[in-house]
């Protein structure tokens, strides 16, 4: 188990925004568990955005009017007889606060209110939702995440995303239609915040070190590649003519059984390989150093991968990240992966 501390550490490298100054007295306050963790961070949000104002946009809309506003919708009037009521169906444009990122927040506040958390927090919950009485409730389990940002909406990506995890992570269907409330953030969310905390950990603390996420191209011999699927690293590390490319593996079990004998995951093998291969054929002949690494979630196992291996040319090496350690031993692990692979580099 991940101590809540910790979460919410990965979550201050993955959304850079709680590290700052509005965010500072979060890294103090003890968790009940993550929808507490979560109902905080967007408690702290939602207050900061509030002296910004909220979101507001252009809404249509419908409905039976006594007085003459936007487009006259004659069918519709016509339909419902509304004019014996000396009245008519019109549309209009309104600038409104009901827009769907804040009906997506007070709906998540709602969610929140039914989870374990302290009686403390769901008093500062009801408090906040005050400020969101001209917006409507809306079904979370239909809502479309794709949201594109700009300059004016750019504050609500980190409120988004952690609504992101609350509904996903916290919201699941039973086998009898119900719904119910997890305590923890499910296998899939977490490994997507795993794999986004150790890149920008990187990116954060080694400048020096040209940390992406980026595509790697297949090496293919006729050019035509139109069915083939996207390579797309969670990790790759460069520091000249050296890269290691590191696949983060976040399962509740890091070894399959097989004949008796425990194995690590042959796909998650085969698809670091076939990474390493096709970023080293890229460079041709190059002098060239391509390395791959799958770097695992430490689970309660008795046994926990620790190898490496020379395949074909290359070094493939399995680690385990424990993440139930302090934060700095945490860090230490992952400094520790850059000082074997690339040597010495100072560390911001």
């Amino acid at each position: 188990m991940i101590p809540i501390k910790n979460v919410y550490y990965m979550l201050t490298y993955a959304f850079s925004i709680l590290r700052g100054q509005g965010y500072k007295k979060l890294s103090t306050e003890e968790f009940q568990n993550t929808a507490d963790l979560m109902s905080t961070i967007l408690v702290k949000a939602i207050v900061i955005q509030l002296k910004r104002g909220l979101e507001k946009k252009y809404i249509s809309k419908t409905e039976e009017l006594s007085t003459l506003r936007g487009k006259i919708e004659i069918g519709e009037s016509l339909k419902s007889q509304s004019s014996f009521r000396k009245r008519v169906v019109c549309t209009y444009e309104e600038f409104s606060v009901d827009s769907t990122m804040n009906r997506i927040i007070k709906s998540t506040l709602h969610l929140l209110l039914k989870s374990d958390i302290p009686k403390k927090r769901k008093k500062e919950l009801r408090k906040i939702l005050v400020f969101f009485n001209e917006i409507d409730i809306i079904d979370l389990n239909k809502v479309n995440w794709k949201f594109q940002y700009n300059r004016n909406n750019q504050s609500y990506r980190m409120m988004i995303s952690i609504c992101y995890l609350v509904v996903k992570g916290l919201l699941q269907t039973t086998s009898d239609g119900q719904m119910k409330l997890m305590d923890f953030l499910d296998e899939q969310r977490m490994s997507r915040l795993y794999e986004k905390f150790i890149l920008e950990y990187y990116k954060k603390h080694y400048p020096k070190l040209n940390a992406n996420a980026s595509q790697i191209p297949w090496a293919l011999d006729d050019g035509d590649g139109d069915l083939l699927p996207i390579m797309q690293s969670d990790i790759q590390l460069q520091k000249e003519n050296s890269i290691l490319i590191i696949d983060a593996k976040y399962y509740s079990r890091t070894t399959q059984m097989r004949f008796d004998k425990y194995t690590i995951h042959s796909n998650n093998l085969y698809q670091i390989f076939t990474y390493v291969k096709n970023r080293e054929y890229q460079f041709d002949k190059s002098k060239y150093t391509v390395s791959g690494m799958l770097l695992y979630a430490k689970t309660d196992e008795q046994i926990q991968p620790d190898n490496i291996y020379q395949i074909h040319g290359n070094q493939i090496s399995v680690r385990t990240l424990d993440l139930d350690r302090s934060f700095d031993e945490i860090a230490g692990q992952l400094d520790s992966i850059v000082l074997f692979h690339f040597g010495k580099i100072q560390k911001k």
